[in-house]
């Protein structure tokens, strides 16, 4: 006990008492307590999280793995960088079948769960291990006692509350608040019982935007909604609009899906059509004044040029020509996605909602996004975990982290280096205060049974307790090609051949629209594979960072991000040996994208990516092929070609 307490100590060296004292009573019942990191990580990982704000989930894993090495040196591994195969070479399916767990464990390690589940253990510690599982389930709900036990899934919703001054209020109340900027000041946010901000502050100044980071599950979704839903009260004369769900599906042509965004156009518009039909009907003289007015009105606000405006909007957007003259209906939901992002840009309100933008785009409507919003007018607020994304169009971060959230200027590369340079200086500021608390202590120590010295001890004894610590387009066939390439979908011309023993991991782009949610992720895995043990459903997902109460929650709770971690647990509980993986950083944070990358480097079996995450491309693919015009090709000069040829097409459109 005494290593682990000195291990912890030297990875938070700014821990308080209070939070090492429950650490270490936690931990003080030994090996027999925990069986594996996934235990350790539910009993302290939360504390460690908010000691060590600058470590990042998979490094607070890494120091659970750590303890239970330290506990249970003859059972506990490190995980190990193998070696990483490349994409483009021969895989030898037939030897790799016979190691399929091994596989699975690279994928696992998208968010390092280091465990050893192929551990072998003799007759008697088997029975010793089946006798204290069963006392584990016993102290559990008798919901969990069987294999097939029914799972209650935890229902929650998110609430706020929000501290306003009595100016604003008043201002408010008489209508004469015309602030351009927004104050959400002191407002606290939960989900169920789970606080996710607390006292916190945002100020949104007009024409600026904004970026919200932060890891998966922290709330960041939730906060927008809170926003979008006047849960979290602003200025009433300000108009928002939270681009969230998906235009419905009628026999309205996307063009005149978009117009109709104007509403100040439409009326005047109405209006024009009521009065022509009037003075049709009977030649009334004040009728054509009123016309006339109407004209003005239509001629102040360019309505005749609101198609154009539209149209192009649409076209940047991946809209042909042909295609927005399309009734909605006959659009796929990710395609009403983007004519919902369509609306929202030709209508421009005073504040824009963005909660992850480019997961429907392919690379072209990305790019052609990023260009339009640095121009963006009004304020905006976006989600992301694009990092080029971020990069290119914010003009601030919003950081959110630890229940409260803090304001950076700059891209994300400059919050970066800013939030880096903070760490160091609050390092050096927390070194130079314990060598201080040394020296008096020293002090003390030296003189306290010094009767000279009482009084002077004494205010030095005073004053260490006063020190605190501060610490290809899309509908080009990507998708196609991948179910056929799966034996999903015959092709028409051609023969598809395959191994005997390959075993397809799917892991689709709309991966979240085919998980049930209205049951729990256990239970997700359950109708996937029945008949196993529930604890094997729990260790599964604790892989993949679902832990705790997280793993009985109804799916449709959890965050996109956690959702996704759903999704790739279940995918890879079959064991696969070739991995077929279409848009998997949807939903994804930054830190999650970053470790899937490392993953599938790492990775032994085969791998087929589509994506639009040019950082990921980048960091992942050996070899770049382009789906489009009927055709799939292998580009020279991988990403960066790629790019020049997309940002020469757009520019080319442009001029015409």
């Amino acid at each position: 006990m005494a290593a682990c307490a000195e291990f912890i100590k030297s990875q938070f060296p700014s821990i308080d008492d209070a939070l090492f004292q429950y650490v270490e009573g936690v931990l003080s019942g030994g090996a027999d307590d925990f069986d594996d990191t996934e235990e350790i990580y539910e009993a302290i990982g939360e504390v460690l999280h908010g000691v060590g704000q600058d470590k990042t989930e998979t490094e607070i894993r890494k120091i659970c793995d750590r303890l239970l090495f330290i506990m249970k040196p003859n059972k506990a591994k490190l995980i190990s960088n193998g070696p990483a195969k490349v994409l483009n070479a021969p895989v030898n399916l037939g030897s790799m079948a016979a190691n399929l767990e091994n596989n699975v464990e690279d994928i696992k390690s998208i968010w390092v769960m280091s465990r050893d589940d192929g551990f072998k253990v003799d007759a008697k510690k088997l029975e010793k291990a089946e006798a204290k599982l069963v006392q584990k389930q016993e102290k559990r709900s008798a919901d969990l006692a069987t294999t097939r036990a029914p799972v209650v899934p935890i229902l929650q919703t998110a609430t706020a509350s929000q501290v306003t001054s009595k100016k604003e209020s008043k201002l408010e109340d008489k209508g004469n608040n015309r602030a351009q900027d927004i104050r959400i000041e002191n407002f606290d946010v939960a989900f169920g019982n789970r606080v996710l901000l607390t006292g916190a502050d945002i100020v949104l100044a007009f024409g600026r935007r904004y970026g919200l980071v932060g890891r998966n599950g922290l709330g960041k979704t939730t906060l927008l909604r809170m926003i979008s839903s006047g849960q979290l009260r602003i200025p009433s004369h300000i108009s928002v609009l939270h681009v969230e769900q998906e235009v419905i599906g009628d026999d309205t042509v996307a063009l005149d899906s978009v117009l109709q965004c104007d509403t100040v156009r439409e009326n005047l518009l109405q209006r024009e059509r009521e009065i022509s039909a009037k003075i049709n009907i009977a030649r009334i003289p004040e009728l054509n004044s009123q016309l006339t007015e109407v004209y003005t009105q239509l001629q102040n606000i360019e309505a005749d040029k609101a198609p154009a405006k539209a149209s192009i909007i649409l076209n940047g957007l991946g809209f042909t020509p042909e295609m927005q003259q399309k009734t909605t209906r006959e659009f796929s939901g990710g395609w009403r996605m983007r004519l919902a992002l369509a609306r929202a840009l030709f209508s421009r309100p005073d504040l824009l909602l963005l909660d992850e933008p480019t997961n429907m785009l392919d690379i072209k409507a990305i790019i052609w996004l990023e260009n339009y919003l640095q121009n963006w007018p009004t304020t905006l607020l976006v989600v992301s975990h694009d990092r080029n994304f971020l990069d290119t169009v914010p003009t601030d971060i919003l950081y959110l982290h630890s229940q409260r959230i803090e304001a950076y200027r700059g891209n994300y590369e400059m919050f970066e280096k800013t939030k880096t340079e903070k760490m160091k200086n609050q390092k050096r500021e927390f070194e130079a205060q314990q060598q201080h608390r040394a020296h008096v202590q020293e002090f003390i120590d030296r003189f306290r049974y010094n009767a000279n010295r009482a009084s002077s001890v004494q205010s030095k004894i005073k004053m260490l307790e006063k020190l605190i610590c501060i610490v290809g387009d899309n509908g080009a066939g990507k998708t196609t090609l991948l179910k056929i390439i799966m034996g999903m979908l015959t092709p028409t011309q051609g023969m598809r051949n395959t191994h005997r023993n390959l075993k397809f991991g799917y892991f689709s782009q709309h991966h979240l629209d085919q998980l049930e949610m209205n049951v729990s992720a256990v239970e997700v895995l359950q109708l996937q594979y029945p008949g196993k043990p529930i604890e094997e459903y729990r260790r599964q997902l604790g892989s993949f960072g679902v832990t705790g109460d997280m793993a009985l929650q109804t799916v449709g709770s959890l965050s996109g991000g956690q959702k996704s971690r759903v999704a790739f647990s279940r995918m890879c509980m079959g064991a696969p040996n070739f991995l077929v993986l279409d848009e998997p950083t949807n939903h994804l944070d930054i830190e999650s994208i970053e470790a899937l990358g490392k993953a599938i480097n790492k990775y032994t079996g085969g791998v087929i990516l589509v994506s639009h995450d040019e950082r990921l491309i980048r960091m992942v693919c050996k070899e770049l092929w382009v789906c489009g015009g009927g055709s799939v090709h292998s580009i020279e000069g991988g990403f960066d070609e790629y790019r020049r040829i997309v940002e020469q097409e757009l520019l080319e459109a442009a001029s015409k």
